[in-house]
């Protein structure tokens, strides 16, 4: 359901959104990288099953949070670990720390994920104003491999700086997809698990390596030919997908009941590998389930 009670908004600078955004994944990579050689230091909760956090997640998003307010007071927040809701007239989704049980192993392949979300009616350019909560700017910054991806609404999607574009694989038996499987909330097993048989059936490789805004950034930029996964969060897809759909791939909710992925039921692929992605996910879905 899309939230129409913002009022009239101001012209939102995407030039100095991904400026901030950037500045805060940088900084908040700085913790995690603080922290990633002793691991056995950190001191690690457990919210539930195989939900863990540490105080590398929780410091690491207090200085994403503070670098993104100290340059632009006044949009929403909403992060992992401290909350909040959309408001404003555009909305931070932050993940601080994705991947965090790779993290925690000492697995190198982790990221921290950056989105703003403009609000419906939310001026964009001189020109435009998004009809429905839209990704306008999104950052994944992976730490270990120096790979920072960025995106601007409209305008494009960059690798270190150099333009990426997802792959034209033409077809999902050609393809080498990702996915997660469910490790947290087993819910939705029943619909996942036909789901992971076919595609094993159908494709070149299955991948799962963990770390949800990766793998939407890998397919981005061509690693991967597609990615679905169910039972994310919003902050887990919120910066992938923009990522994905400017460099000219297709990244739905699985429902398509919203404009994003935010419910956490994720389709993503260069234009063909999509289609076909979803051809294979809809005989399992069941319906009026998330």
């Amino acid at each position: 359901m899309q939230n129409t009670s913002h009022p009239k908004h101001h012209l939102l600078d995407l030039r100095m959104a991904i400026d901030a955004a950037v500045c805060a994944a940088h900084t908040g990579a700085a913790v995690l990288q603080s922290y990633a050689h002793h691991r056995a230091d950190l001191i690690i909760d457990h919210k539930a099953r195989n939900d863990l956090v540490s105080q590398a997640d929780r410091e690491a998003e207090a200085a994403v949070i503070e670098a993104l307010q100290s340059r632009m007071p006044g949009l929403g927040i909403v992060a992992e670990e401290t909350g909040g809701v959309p408001q404003g007239p555009a909305t931070w989704y932050i993940d601080p720390l994705d991947g965090t049980t790779n993290y925690l192993s000492g697995i190198p392949h982790y990221a921290v994920s950056i989105a703003l979300i403009a609000h419906a009616g939310t001026p964009v350019s001189i020109d435009e104003s998004v009809k429905v909560d839209t990704p306008v700017i999104g950052v994944v910054y992976d730490p270990c491999r120096e790979e920072l991806f960025t995106s601007v609404y409209g305008v494009g999607s960059w690798l270190n700086g150099r333009r990426i574009a997802c792959s034209r694989t033409g077809s999902l038996t050609e393809s080498v997809v990702a996915t997660g499987f469910p490790f947290r909330d087993f819910s939705f097993a029943e619909q996942y698990m036909p789901t992971l048989n076919a595609a094993i059936h159908t494709t070149r490789g299955v991948r799962r390596l963990g770390a949800a805004a990766l793998d939407l950034a890998w397919t981005a930029c061509g690693r991967y030919d597609g990615y679905w996964e169910m039972g994310l969060a919003p902050w887990d897809v919120a910066a992938g997908t923009l990522i994905l759909r400017e460099a000219g791939g297709i990244c739905t909710d699985m429902h398509q009941a919203d404009p994003w992925p935010k419910g956490g039921y994720v389709v993503a692929g260069n234009p063909q590998v999509h289609k076909e992605l979803v051809a294979m996910i809809a005989p399992h879905l069941k319906p009026g389930q998330p």
